[in-house]
């Protein structure tokens, strides 16, 4: 039965003339309903009660949706220029011929979608300067600024060579859930906890926020700042790449609502990145003016003005210092992104891969990468196109740009040319329907996947992403094969079942911000219903990951068995839901360590590993260690901790048989290195 997906885009879509012409527009009709049918059912909007993704010590995990917008007329999408493919419905192109107000009140448009919902969304502004910066001293009286909030499934960009190219005077911001309108600070959870699947790049900000629609009407409103800055409050797969903002950034809730599982990228941000509640935080070749707090893990890796370590360092009142700074890169590439060129055409650049790199890339010529032009690009549509026409165009040597929907796949997308380019728009999601992969790419060097999500299906698959076969040879170190923000999920939009979320056998791969999660709150939710053994399974040599995050799998979470792997940040939950510890038992050891190298391995190094436990069963459940490898002089750990988190059990060491129990009782014990220095 067809994903019935495209109803509201086409909607969207048929507004943009009354908006071109100036006339009104009425409202959108409803969200068509995906179609029954096993594994493909569309999962209900969370209600109060339903259990959120993360958790603090004593905070029971609900997730309280924010209360539904009306609907009123709303400007539409407009038109691409003449030249351009046919990005269907779904994408949108933004310039400088519309309006502050027509702009704000289309974002309004896209940014309140479900968690689970089916509509996906890109939005593009041209290059240009949009809204007025007359009010950036008094965000509450400011008026004539681009503000809106960003939903689910929205991918807002700008199409300029630069980031400063687009210059937006305003902010695109995400709050937390709003459970306790009268007293915000009494519902800190979930508050951001559940902000996933949401991404911004290639823009420059004059950071002016004031709360907007409903959020202005509360008492005591979320979407209120400081001056001069923007709040980006968010969870897993909601990065922000190629962003310059000239002023401060904060990434938690106005009233200290829960955060957990950022990620930055080559961006500068002017002023100070305020972090809060934010649990974990990853930023990658950045610069940044000030950097405050943090609660666990924190990570910095080729960030100019990044804090000094402190990790496992006692800063008094019984506080220990959580972060930890790496002066460079050892191997970065920065994600593909349409542009705008200077002829009027649309084209990808697709930025080298880096060694040792430090701070932020945004240089387009050919030292910095390559550049596609669009007729180079097969555009496919979920709606029109299928698995058997995506590869006869990728065989044919075009390389692939997927538009926002959902793609149900009868056959893997198959990727054997090298250096071929598979990008992804407003989280296009690919989702096999008969038990294969959604994903293959062949024996070949070069090979750049960015911004899709991938989601199991049934019947099970035994792998979702394959990179490579095994001991199968193209690998180039200089040009490596790259995943950059891929998200796989197992469960929560439907049941899912697969054994390997992805599988990475060519040397030299680099996996740049990766959330695999078998879900713990949607549709399909159960120990027996979506299963999935691991998250990351690595069996090429001289891998690195930078940006890895992998929750709640049934197994070791990440297996690393190939030589020379390189992490740098770690984030992990211990699944949830074991009914007991006899189901979730690695032979005679408690529990399956979340982090496990081979013992065979004579070569691993890791830094800023967080793993986390929350069973939620009544039952005493342990996990031995949430890292397990072997002890030797080669295999070397960095800036690690366990978190109790909440329910029972726990994990008993962080590291092997090293590090403090966090078990029975919040905890939040830390390993600086291993194996000791002495």
């Amino acid at each position: 039965m067809t994903l019935r997906t495209t109803l509201r885009g086409a909607a969207v879509a048929a507004v943009a003339a009354s908006l071109a012409a100036g006339t009104a527009v009425t409202a959108l009709p409803a969200t068509a309903a995906p179609g029954d049918g096993p594994g493909r059912a569309l999962a209900p909007a969370a209600h109060p009660g339903q259990q959120a993704g993360k958790h603090q010590p004593g905070k029971p995990g609900k997730h309280t949706p924010r209360p539904g917008k009306p609907k009123p007329g709303k400007p539409g999408k407009n038109d691409p220029k003449a030249a351009d493919p046919d990005f269907g419905p779904n994408v949108t192109f933004i310039d400088e011929t519309w309006t502050t107000d027509q702009i704000n009140a289309f974002l309004d448009t896209v940014n309140d979608e479900a968690e689970f919902s089916l509509d996906r969304h890109q939005v593009f502004f041209e290059p240009g300067t949009y809204g007025s910066a007359a009010g950036q001293d008094d965000p509450a009286t400011a008026t004539g600024i681009v503000n809106a909030e960003v939903g689910y499934y929205e991918s807002i960009a700008g199409l300029g060579a630069q980031p400063g190219d687009v210059l937006v005077n305003g902010a695109l911001h995400v709050e937390p859930v709003v459970g306790c309108p009268d007293q915000p600070w009494a519902c800190a959870d979930p508050g951001s906890l559940t902000r996933f699947w949401r991404s911004m790049s290639n823009l420059a900000f004059n950071p002016i926020q004031r709360p907007v629609g409903e959020d202005a009407a509360r008492p005591f409103p979320a979407g209120v700042v400081e001056p001069h800055q923007m709040r980006w409050a968010v969870s897993q797969a909601a990065p922000m790449r190629r962003v310059d903002v000239r002023g401060s950034l904060t990434v938690f809730g106005r009233y200290g609502e829960f955060a957990s599982g950022g990620y930055l990228a080559n961006s500068r941000v002017a002023g100070t990145i305020t972090t809060g509640s934010q649990q974990q935080w990853f930023t990658r070749n950045s610069e940044v003016g000030t950097w405050d707090g943090g609660v666990w893990n924190m990570v910095f890796s080729g960030v100019e003005g990044a804090p000094a370590t402190d990790f496992g360092q006692d800063l008094g009142d019984g506080a220990r210092g959580v972060k930890t700074t790496l002066d460079s890169t050892p191997v970065s590439r920065e994600a593909p992104f349409l542009f705008r060129a200077s002829d009027g055409e649309l084209k990808v650049f697709v930025p080298h891969a880096r060694t040792g790199s430090q701070g932020v890339d945004w240089g387009t010529d050919a030292a910095s990468g390559r550049t596609i032009g669009i007729e180079d690009v097969y555009v496919a549509r979920a709606d029109t196109d299928t698995a058997a026409s995506i590869n006869a165009a990728v065989a044919g040597g075009k390389h692939l740009l997927l538009t926002p929907g959902v793609y149900e796949l009868d056959a893997p997308i198959r990727v054997d040319n090298p250096r071929t380019v598979v990008l992804g728009l407003g989280y296009a999601s690919l989702t096999p329907t008969a038990g294969t992969a959604a994903l293959e790419i062949g024996d070949v060097p070069g090979v750049v996947v960015a911004g899709i999500t991938v989601d199991a299906n049934v019947p099970e698959s035994e792998t979702l992403v394959r990179v490579g076969t095994p001991g199968g040879a193209g690998a180039d170190a200089s040009d490596p094969t790259t995943l950059s923000d891929v998200f796989v999920r197992v469960g929560g939009p439907w049941v899912g079942k697969a054994v390997t979320s992805i599988e990475v056998n060519t040397d030299h791969t680099l996996l740049d911000h990766i959330w695999a999660w078998r879900g713990d709150h949607g549709q399909g939710i159960g120990w027996d219903a979506n299963t999935g053994a691991h998250g990351v399974v690595v069996n090429g040599d001289d891998v690195t990951a930078t940006g890895l995050f992998v929750e709640h799998y049934q197994e070791n979470q990440t297996v690393w068995n190939g030589e020379r792997g390189r992490t740098v940040f770690y984030q992990s939950e211990i699944p949830y839901d074991p009914p007991s510890q006899d189901a979730y038992r690695d032979g005679d050891r408690p529990g399956w360590a979340s982090y496990r190298v081979a013992d065979g391995v004579t070569q691993h190094e890791a830094v800023g590993l967080g793993v986390y436990s929350f069973f939620n069963q009544g039952v005493d459940v342990r996990v031995e260690s949430g890292i397990q490898a072997p002890r030797t002089a080669g295999v070397r750990f960095r800036s690690m901790t366990s978190v109790f988190l909440n329910g029972s059990g726990g994990i008993n060491h962080v590291i092997n048989d090293t590090g403090d129990p966090a078990v029975g009782g919040f905890a939040s014990p830390q390993v600086v290195s291993y194996p000791p220095t002495s």
